[in-house]
């Protein structure tokens, strides 16, 4: 859980796991079943876990470790039903509670900061707003929203036990090194 790298091809999924992305979610927008499923193949042989975004159908087909979903994405009971491991994004205590009590295995918490990869994304929460998740839940919380290596310590201190990024994936070698030295300082 470390390292979430948010995906939309190969060649990202590939360099994100050699520089130490511990999972690989597939993220592609507004795609269909079927062009997820195709884009998905590839990324299932990867040496991560494998998440789809969004597509419950997709994870199901693709033989997926597990599915993230957004607050409004339908499917968390579909998902629990075929085994998949569950992920919810969540912005606030009382949501993260929530999905805690309907089986998420993780959640998704942000966005930290401001992030330009969402154009709909919800204000930012900021460390203190982190916290106050990480503390509320017992399962993990992963931070995502404008995080990159100078900042992701940041998030493993405030109690996230890993954190998400689209723009960094190709940095992942050094956010894991970020990652690694602020979860040693625990």
């Amino acid at each position: 859980m470390k390292l979430h790298a948010l995906v939309e091809d190969l060649e990202t999924g590939r360099a994100a796991v050699e520089g130490g992305a511990t999972v690989v979610q597939l993220r592609v927008k507004d795609a269909s079943t079927r062009a997820l499923v195709e884009l998905g193949r590839p990324l299932r042989e990867l040496d991560a876990m494998f998440v789809v975004n969004d597509d419950v159908a997709a994870a199901i087909r693709l033989e997926a470790d597990g599915v993230h979903l957004g607050r409004d994405d339908e499917g968390a009971e579909r998902a629990l039903e075929a085994g998949l491991r569950l992920g919810l994004s969540v912005w606030d205590v009382g949501q993260a509670l929530a999905a805690e009590r309907v089986g998420a295995a993780y959640v998704g918490a942000g966005p930290v900061w401001a992030t330009p990869s969402k154009a709909d994304a919800d204000p930012p929460i900021g460390l203190d707003g982190l916290a106050g998740i990480a503390d509320a839940v017992e399962i993990p919380v992963v931070a995502i929203g404008g995080i990159d290596a100078t900042n992701a310590g940041a998030c493993i201190a405030a109690g996230a036990a890993g954190v998400a990024v689209i723009r960094a994936a190709r940095d992942a070698r050094s956010l894991r090194e970020a990652i690694d030295e602020a979860l040693a300082a625990r």
